[in-house]
């Protein structure tokens, strides 16, 4: 059996069992099925299944279980749905590239590419193994670069940004380090005890990568253009997004959300397609932002 009919076998298995689970027969039926249209042979074992699973968990970090109450296969929800669709969003991808020929043609990738990564996997490391690190940091808004020595609990995405959220030695505080701005990584040998930090409870109700400012999250209401609507529900701007009033003069949304920084930067991003209509307090904030932009012209 060739490469090419394997790598084809383990798409059709993901894509069958994200439309449901299934029986091992169904499987079956359905890899024959799809044979009969691309004209490869997709016809396996039960033995080559159990091996194709493997293989589809090694490769695309993607892992298949058996429902023994149900008797049939699934596609196991291990680290939360969210990050669940993100592996299968990156298969969509790489299959998508892998499948075509002279991609470039077709397919046109963002510019701009974080940096820091080069430290990704030996943060990962640090984490899963609690091993203290240290490095050299420098802000944004201040030239002065300091040392520093974290305890680092998880890796956080924010806008095409990786962030360590970590425990600073220097106050005990729980902070964000840019991994743009990390240089000088140590992964010493000296390890934490075990941390209750929940990187999901802990920004439930934070927009991006500010953590929470206030004591509890605030109601917001927005009120976009019927137009910019469509993009707010296909897009959520948080979890916590619910739809208030749709129809032909706006689409009324409220969130309960800690008002950071960077929410307020999103809200301010849609310009004109968005009235804040509740709390007072952000719709002053954002009204003072967007006069002094004005006097800029």
């Amino acid at each position: 059996m060739s490469k090419r009919e394997a790598l084809g076998r383990y798409t059709l298995i993901i894509n069958r069992l994200r439309k449901s689970p299934a029986t091992f027969n169904q499987i079956e039926d359905y890899l024959k099925e799809q044979g009969e249209l691309d004209g490869y042979n997709y016809a396996i074992s039960k033995r080559t299944f159990q091996r194709d699973l493997f293989d589809i968990e090694s490769m695309y970090g993607i892992e298949i279980g058996f429902d023994f109450k149900q008797k049939v296969y699934r596609i196991k929800q291990e680290d939360g749905e969210d990050a669940n669709e993100r592996v299968l969003e990156a298969f969509d991808t790489i299959n998508a590239i892998s499948t075509s020929e002279r991609i470039s043609q077709y397919i046109h990738f963002e510019k701009r590419r974080p940096q820091g990564t080069e430290n990704f996997n030996g943060l990962l490391h640090a984490i899963r193994n609690k091993c203290v690190i240290k490095f050299t940091y420098r802000k944004f808004w201040d030239d002065d670069i300091s040392d520093r020595t974290v305890e680092p609990y998880a890796l956080k995405e924010y806008r095409n940004r990786w962030y360590i959220i970590a425990k600073d030695f220097k106050d005990g505080k729980l902070k964000n380090f840019g991994l743009d701005r990390i240089t000088e990584l140590d992964i010493t040998k000296r390890h934490f005890k075990v941390n209750d930090f929940d990187e999901n409870s802990h920004f439930h109700h934070c927009f991006g990568i500010m953590s929470p400012n206030a004591p509890e999250p605030s109601l917001v209401v927005l009120s976009f253009t019927p137009f910019q609507g469509k993009f707010i529900k296909s897009m959520p701007l948080h979890r916590s997004q619910r739809i208030l009033i749709d129809n032909e003069e706006e689409c009324r949304v409220s969130l309960k959300i800690f008002i950071t920084i960077d929410f307020v930067m999103e809200v301010i991003s849609h310009g004109d397609r968005v009235k804040v209509l509740e709390p007072t307090d952000l719709r002053d904030q954002v009204k003072s932002i967007l006069k002094k932009a004005l006097k800029n012209y």
